[in-house]
């Protein structure tokens, strides 16, 4: 019985431990050797006791028979257990390994394509290395032929000048002649002087065609370095390739009402409308320039333009980079540009809208491939005593979002920065004013970049949109619009 006890609990012990080390694969080939030790010396110990005990019990072979059932019972049970935690590891483990070997296939495969791309860029770029030293050699050669047509030329010009000389030498003799008989040695200087004119004429003639010839090669190189800019152009804008947004259908904007591109028209507004939304409501369904006055504040001219059934109120707009935007903070308080063309409206002018009530924020961003994408924010805009503080929370939109949401924002400038928690100051190395968050890579007032400048440090001060989590996307044009969220005609 003492045997059978002792055999059960180390069972018992080894069935717990199985239990509670299954999740790891180690710990159970560690537990698996440890119960194949203790489990024969356990086996044989209480095999030993139960021999000693022949010579005491009343029934020494009915005692050791079931004693001898018991462990091999819970010895199998034991085992079997033990089986299939093993069984479940080895299966674990093979697929996790089926998954290493899927993703290790996956990456060599994308490493390999890539390469062969790589390979072929090149090749390209020594082909074009190659035309181009081709060509500058036969620049040198056309500079040079160059040169010496203009020395023909300008001994041309001096032989016109005596052959004029000599006309007019001749004109003299032949007005004598008119009057006087030409003797016959003066008749034989005519001629020859003819055929020398004939013959001046026809060396003139033949230069004349060799200039054409020049001209016409000329403009063949023209073209050909033309063809090879655009390659490399071609080849620059690839790099450029991860920086636009993907080939995907925009989102439908339903204009029910025409809207209208107009250019450097103001409309007056009779009555005191407090936003565009209100002028579309009175009956104003045309986008350009109108006079508004929000409660409690002046009357100024903003943008509305109309879309989606209403009418916007643009407070930014960038277009091809014809205005700077590293302004200072009291350009960004009160405004600057063309309402025209491209303008920053003012935080102060801004602020007077939105604190009437509750205003959604629509971004609308072009990249240099002209694919066109949208987000919306639900947002408030506090007042000059808070520094313009913005809060956004994300509604809608087609572009991951790359401004922090629930967060206060501060409005800063390379003369007006409100972060000092570092050295690193976003306004004067961005080139904008923003509402920075630690620096972070979204500037929409930033440096008008053109796809040609390949510096990486001039992109960073560029007009750019970068989620934390997604591509870079150097943008060609961006405009910033409010609206109401109070109106049906939204919904």
């Amino acid at each position: 019985t003492q045997n059978s006890h002792t055999a059960k609990t180390i069972g018992r012990k080894s069935l717990c431990i199985l239990n509670n080390q299954r999740a790891s694969g180690a710990e159970n080939m560690k537990i698996i050797l440890v119960f194949l030790f203790i489990a024969p010396l356990a086996f044989s110990a209480g095999a030993e006791k139960d021999y000693s005990s022949l010579d005491s019990a009343a029934s020494p072979e009915t005692k050791s028979r079931f004693a001898m059932l018991d462990d091999v019972r819970i010895l199998a049970n034991g085992l079997l257990q033990l089986g299939h935690g093993l069984k479940d590891f080895v299966h674990k483990t093979k697929g996790q390994m089926n998954d290493i070997f899927q993703k290790l296939y996956i990456f060599d495969r994308s490493f390999y394509e890539l390469s062969l791309q790589t390979s072929e860029i090149k090749e390209e770029e020594e082909q074009l290395r190659q035309t181009t030293a081709r060509l500058q050699i036969n620049n040198e050669e056309i500079k040079n032929l160059s040169q010496e047509m203009n020395s023909k030329i300008e001994d041309l010009i001096q032989n016109k000048i005596q052959l004029q000389e000599q006309v007019w030498g001749l004109e003299d003799k032949v007005t004598k002649l008119a009057i006087i008989q030409p003797s016959t040695q003066e008749t034989e200087e005519i001629s020859s002087l003819k055929a020398f004119v004939e013959q001046q004429d026809n060396d003139i003639k033949q230069l004349l065609k060799i200039v054409e010839d020049q001209h016409v090669q000329l403009d063949k190189q023209h073209n050909q370095i033309m063809e090879l800019e655009d390659k490399l152009n071609h080849i620059e804008l690839q790099e450029l390739a991860e920086n636009s947004f993907m080939e995907e259908q925009t989102e439908p904007e339903a204009t029910p009402f025409p809207v209208r591109n107009t250019t450097a028209v103001t409309h007056g507004s009779d009555g005191a409308a407090p936003d565009c939304t209100a002028l579309y409501s009175s009956g104003k369904h045309s986008s350009g320039v109108y006079t508004i006055k929000p409660n409690g504040s002046e009357a100024f001219d903003v943008y509305c333009e109309m879309k989606f059934g209403t009418s916007w109120t643009v407070i930014q707009k960038r277009v091809d980079g014809s205005l700077d935007f590293n302004q200072s903070w009291d350009a960004y308080t009160n405004g600057f540009g063309d309402l025209n063309e491209e303008f920053w409206l003012g935080l102060n002018k801004t602020y007077s809208i939105t604190k009437q009530g509750d205003y959604l924020l629509r971004i609308e961003l072009q990249d240099w491939k002209d694919n066109s994408r949208y987000i919306e924010y639900a947002f408030s805009l506090g007042g000059p005593e808070t520094g313009y503080t913005l809060q956004l929370a994300r509604v809608s939109g087609s572009i991951p979002n790359a401004l922090p949401e629930q967060t206060d924002l501060r409005f800063s400038t390379a003369d007006h920065d409100l972060d000092m928690a570092n050295d690193f100051t976003c306004p004067e190395n961005y080139l904008g004013g923003w509402w920075h968050s630690e620096c972070e890579e979204t500037n929409l007032n930033g440096k008008y970049v053109a796809p040609r400048s390949r510096g990486r440090l001039d992109r960073r001060k560029g007009v750019y949109w970068k989620p934390k989590k997604g591509r870079y996307y150097l943008l060609k044009s961006t405009k910033i619009m409010i609206h109401p969220t109070d109106l049906k005609s939204f919904d």
